[in-house]
């Protein structure tokens, strides 16, 4: 029996990653945050603050993958323009959410009010549900399997924990990791036997330059824990059968 593997797309939207004035550090907290979920990360597109670009991301990221989730873009501004992309590939309007509507305006009370630029915030594909933000009061945005989330790390962080433990997904990927100070093309052929010899298994190398030394990291995947715990024995055994120390944790 195979055992379902759910996977998700991150579409990052925005024109400040791909023009490299903002570095982005939203994929690698998902992907961590996916993966307790039992859920992996399959694919990430960065994708220009164009219509057509969101539209097309949207589709075909929503299409092959369980999960999409989308971060940028939504915003109060007028080149915030997730909401409306989003809801274009999904053919539906957009429309005020009451109770997006009822959160900003208490989140605003005695920050000025709600202004109608603020209140772009509570716009929404018709048919969304909302993502809690206990951080600056707009929410995140869900609808059908797609994920709308702010831009900025640490409100991102809030509306991943909003959804912990609302999505169905599979068993989380285990990792174990070994370091050795070898070139990876050295001991390719080991590898390659350790994780054919281990079915269910992923083995990532990892090569550094480091002290004017060549070395890797070898991290060895799996969602079961006692497969992961005898592939990294063997493989261990079987790089210091190749003459090399092994350093347990990675170097």
């Amino acid at each position: 029996m195979t055992t379902r593997i759910w996977t998700a797309a991150l579409a990052v939207i925005g024109d400040e990653i791909l023009s490299g004035r903002t570095q982005d550090k939203n994929v690698a907290q998902i992907a961590t945050w996916l993966n307790v979920q039992g859920i992996r990360l399959a694919e990430v597109r960065i994708v220009a603050d164009k219509p057509e670009a969101i539209v097309e991301a949207v589709n075909i990221l929503r299409e092959r993958n369980d999960y999409l989730f989308t971060t940028g873009g939504i915003g109060p501004t007028h080149d915030d323009i997730t909401v409306d992309a989003i809801a274009e590939a999904l053919g539906v309007p957009v429309v005020f959410h009451p109770q997006a509507v009822a959160v900003l305006d208490a989140y605003y009370a005695s920050r000025g009010g709600l202004t109608e630029t603020r209140k772009r915030m509570a716009r929404v594909p018709e048919g969304a549900d909302l993502i809690e933000n206990r951080m600056s009061g707009a929410p995140g945005i869900r609808i059908g399997n797609i994920f709308i989330m702010a831009g900025v790390p640490h409100i991102t962080a809030g509306m991943l924990d909003a959804l912990t433990g609302t999505l169905e997904g599979g068993l989380p990927v285990l990792s174990r990791t070994i370091g050795c100070w070898v070139a990876e093309s050295e001991v390719a052929d080991v590898l390659r036997q350790a994780e054919k010899s281990h079915e269910g298994v992923a083995i990532g190398s990892y090569p550094f330059f480091r002290d004017g030394r060549t070395g890797a990291n070898f991290v060895v995947r799996a969602t079961d824990a006692a497969l992961a715990d005898r592939c990294i024995a063997d493989l261990t055994q079987a790089l210091e059968a190749t003459g090399r120390s092994v350093v347990a944790g990675g170097i």
